[in-house]
């Protein structure tokens, strides 16, 4: 917390209030609220929930073939027969992957990059899952490459990097039509119009 007139807040809830103003969109009041509702909650379920904290973060890895989240060798997407091998849709982050299921517009397979391009977040190429793309091309039988990353200045600029590295692979490469606002995360598209612009697809 920034303040702490008096040192009326004790330090164990002042260090939750400032931990949890750490998480993404989650700021001091709303990290003070959370702290609260804890406090008084039953003892079993602030319990329940720093057990299913810790479980996520001892069982949880990424799967070695696409890097989305798991708890196994490979995910449920890499080891299922239904999917369509040929295809590989690329996506920014683990959350993607889960807007894109919830459109139903799209059997194939997933690449995870865990990030995008951003030079004055000092996030370069090296940063990302793009070497174990490349490689999953060259050696899958790989003939479509969807390029989902988010319609945003970072977005583009990781696109346009993966199109010049994949250029030479002799894959169709694609991205989702723009039925998507430029500047949004995929994560928060609605299905229909997320489903319809990876109906709409486009080759570059």
């Amino acid at each position: 917390m920034t303040s702490r007139s008096e040192n009326l807040v004790v330090e164990p809830v002042a260090r939750l209030i400032d931990e949890l103003a750490r998480l993404p969109g989650i700021g001091p009041k709303t990290a003070s609220r959370l702290t609260f509702f804890l406090l008084r909650a039953e003892a079993e379920q602030t319990r329940t929930l720093a057990e299913a904290i810790l479980a996520m973060r001892a069982q949880v890895t990424l799967c070695r073939r696409c890097y989305n989240i798991t708890v196994g060798e490979l995910c449920a997407v890499c080891t299922s027969t239904t999917r369509d091998q040929s295809k590989i849709c690329v996506v920014e982050e683990p959350l993607d992957v889960l807007a894109i299921e919830r459109t139903g517009a799209y059997r194939g397979l997933y690449h995870v990059l865990h990030g995008h391009i951003a030079p004055l977040e000092g996030i370069y190429r090296e940063d990302l899952k793009i070497d174990e793309l490349i490689a999953r091309v060259r050696s899958e039988p790989i003939d479509e490459v969807i390029l989902a990353m988010n319609p945003n200045t970072e977005g583009e600029a990781t696109a346009f990097l993966l199109l010049k590295d994949l250029a030479s692979l002799g894959v169709r490469i694609t991205r989702p039509a723009r039925g998507l606002p430029t500047g949004g995360d995929l994560e928060w598209a609605d299905p229909d119009t997320l489903g319809s612009a990876f109906e709409g697809r486009r080759e570059l």
